[in-house]
């Protein structure tokens, strides 16, 4: 598989908030389900993704709020079979274990 040059300078540029929940999520940690970082989806680049169930999940400041943009990518992905699941990057750093647990829950729908 052939890594998109996007999604590697994206990985080597990650935020607080992304840095932070990778380690929760890379070498299966989270219930042995496997994540893969900077994923892309057609035009799109996802910041985590478990393939296997089709989620991905998405930590976004504060330029993404109410952001048309991010309707369209989320409806161009939904059409792709994905469900996603967004947070923002403040609760990523602070309420760690209920970002997880929001995970997990999706991860089981």
């Amino acid at each position: 598989m052939q890594c998109n040059p996007y999604a590697r300078k994206l990985r080597k540029k990650q935020t607080d908030a992304e840095r932070k929940l990778w380690q929760m999520l890379r070498s299966r940690n989270l219930s042995r389900f496997k994540f893969r970082r900077q994923y892309a989806v057609g035009p799109y680049i996802a910041d985590f993704c478990c393939y296997e169930e089709r989620l991905l999940i998405e930590v976004d400041g504060s330029q993404h709020q109410n952001s048309k943009a991010d309707k369209i990518r989320s409806k161009y992905l939904s059409e792709k079979g994905y469900r996603i699941i967004r947070f923002w990057d403040h609760d990523v750093l602070t309420k760690t274990e209920a970002v997880l647990e929001a995970v997990l829950n999706g991860l089981k729908t």
